[in-house]
């Protein structure tokens, strides 16, 4: 069975081009991307042509400056375009976002000179990015990475090493790396954009997952890849602070997507309990079953809130990083709760393939993980509350 049609979501949108927007994104959606989830999912199949349809529709670039090509749309209604497609497809969804993360860097610490020259391809051109931070043994603790980019004697970098955990490993056209070029620590870390076809440059067998399955996870492997200074971004030394700005952006990113996926859930379990019947009533009917619905849309509700709000402060020019912490710990674990939940109200068809919450419910748990696990959400909603000196 494939996922049946969302209930429409009232949304606030501040424009009549954001209506239209979230419009054509919906129709996209159910269009194109809902129809062979399931099936595509299933045989582990990348939806690249809907990548190139998203990007023909300008919805690769929406956050960043319209000169480069980009949609110049505030970060409020990009998430919600985000919400959107992850509940069509999560591949999809995060997709976007970690397109849009790997774009962060330049679009935000790279000269006029880089952005002229690399953007307008990165945001509607067709390419697709990918963002290389974590290692097999620097995850949670990613100042500790130690792929290495050393400058030659001609003045370019030769970047060595291996990334783990990477979205689009193998099949991106352009990678965001940080790399190690100083000391240890923080200090010691820059950023480079690295082409997807550098010599050089290798994916590993994509890792077998539990749930997007769709959506390639790869270690990439460096060896004496050569890339000339103009693919610096920033100075020397500045990657780790360019890292950390992406990922309070991306951690937005993620809680939409948190978002889109338990609504989908929901509103598969309740178009369930609306047709199932046990004892000459729908299963709706009984109190016990419909607190467990009102509980998994309370959840939804705060959790959409909670990443509008934060949107809403980085819009403004705001601090927000405190706020996209909580977000993305409160949405997905919102998520995982109301995927388990729609598992358990559609009972044994809910385990079976038949029936996508359970794929929901395995997509769900990821979103715990990527972008720094939920552990590491409350370490830095906890710094804040400490004071600047903890930080």
């Amino acid at each position: 069975m494939t996922d049946r049609a969302p209930q429409p979501v009232d949304r606030q949108l501040p424009t009549e081009e954001s209506r239209d927007l979230l419009a054509l994104v919906r129709e996209i959606a159910q269009r194109e991307i809902r129809p062979v989830a399931a099936e595509e999912e299933d045989a582990g199949q990348f939806p690249r042509a809907i990548f190139t349809l998203l990007s023909e529709a300008g919805l690769l670039g929406l956050p960043y400056a319209g000169e480069y090509g980009g949609g110049e749309q505030p970060y409020e209604v990009y998430l919600q375009v985000l919400e959107e497609l992850a509940a069509a497809r999560l591949t999809v969804g995060l997709g976007v976002s970690v397109h849009s993360l790997s774009c962060h860097g330049l679009a935000g610490y790279g000269s006029e000179e880089q952005q002229k020259a690399h953007l307008p391809a990165m945001l509607g051109g067709g390419l697709l990015g990918a963002y290389c931070l974590s290692e097999p043994a620097s995850g949670s603790d990613a100042a500790s990475l130690t792929t290495k980019a050393v400058r030659d004697a001609g003045g370019e970098w030769i970047i060595t090493g291996t990334k783990a955990w990477i979205t689009h490993g193998g099949v991106a056209d352009f990678y965001t790396v940080l790399a190690r070029t100083g000391g240890e620590g923080p200090k010691g870390i820059t950023a480079f954009l690295v082409p997807g076809d550098a010599e050089g440059l290798t994916a590993a067998v994509p890792e077998k997952k539990m749930g997007m399955k769709g959506s390639p996870t790869a270690q990439l492997h460096f060896d004496g890849v050569r890339v000339p200074d103009t693919r610096r971004i920033g100075e020397e030394g500045q990657g780790f602070t360019i890292a950390l700005a992406a990922l309070d952006a991306g951690r937005l990113g993620i809680a939409a997507c948190a978002i889109g996926v338990a609504q989908a859930a929901l509103d598969e379990a309740v178009a369930y309990a609306l047709d199932r019947k046990q004892f000459g009533h729908p299963i709706a009917d009984f109190q016990g079953l419909r607190f467990m619905l009102a509980d998994m849309a309370t959840k939804i509700e705060a959790g959409r809130a909670l990443y509008l709000a934060a949107a809403r402060l980085r819009d403004a020019g705001k601090p927000f990083s405190r706020q996209a912490a909580m977000a993305k710990l409160f949405c997905t674990d919102a998520a995982m709760a109301v995927t388990t939940d729609a598992v358990q109200v559609l009972g044994g068809y809910g385990y079976t393939a038949d029936f996508p919450v359970e794929r929901l419910m395995r997509e769900a748990k990821v979103l715990q993980i990527v972008e720094g696990t939920n552990q590491i959400q409350r370490m830095v909603i906890a710094r804040h509350l400490a004071g600047p000196e903890s930080r």
